[in-house]
C-alpha cells in the first residue's frame, strides 16, 4: 500500500507543482496551455486569486512530491510527512473548492463549464489523495 500511495503523491504531486509552477512564472503561457482559465472566460478579480493561489500552492505543495519519494524509499520519516502534505491537500482541495462556489454564487465570471468540471475533480482528487495520505500515515504510525 505505502508504494503504491508513493507512486500516486509522486505523480498528483509532480502533476500539480509544474502546473503551478507555469502558472506562477507565465500566467498567459499557463492559459495557454489551458492551466488557467482564459481571459474571455474570466473576471479579473479571479485570474488575481489565481495567480495568488498558484504562488502559495507552490510554497505549500511541493511536499506531496517529496511525501511520494519517502514513501517510495521507505524513509523512516514518511509518515509525518505524509501527514502534513495530506493536510495541506485536504485543505487546498477544500478551499478551492469553496472558492469557487462563492465566486459563481456572486455571478463572478470563473471559466467555462468545462474548466469549472475540471477544477472540480482536481481539487475532488488533491483531497481524497490527501485523505488517503493522513489515514495511511496515521495506521502507520499506530
Amino acid at each position: 500500500m505505502t508504494v503504491a500511495l508513493g507512486i500516486v503523491a509522486l505523480a498528483v504531486g509532480l502533476v500539480v507543482v509544474t502546473g503551478q509552477l507555469i502558472s506562477t512564472l507565465d500566467f498567459a503561457r499557463a492559459q495557454r496551455l489551458g492551466l488557467q482559465e482564459r481571459d474571455e472566460e474570466t473576471d479579473p478579480l479571479h485570474r488575481r486569486l489565481e495567480l495568488n493561489t498558484a504562488r502559495w500552492d507552490l510554497f505549500v505543495l511541493w511536499t506531496l512530491p517529496l511525501a511520494g519519494v519517502a514513501m517510495l524509499i521507505d524513509a523512516s520519516w514518511w509518515p509525518w510527512v505524509a501527514l502534513i502534505t495530506g493536510s495541506a491537500c485536504v485543505d487546498t482541495g477544500g478551499r478551492e473548492g469553496a472558492k469557487l462556489l462563492a465566486l459563481r454564487a456572486e455571478d463572478i465570471r470563473v471559466g467555462t463549464g468545462q474548466e469549472q468540471r475540471n477544477l472540480f475533480a482536481l481539487y475532488g482528487l488533491l483531497a481524497a489523495v490527501g485523505s488517503a495520505l493522513i489515514v495511511h500515515a496515521l495506521v502507520t504510525l499506530a
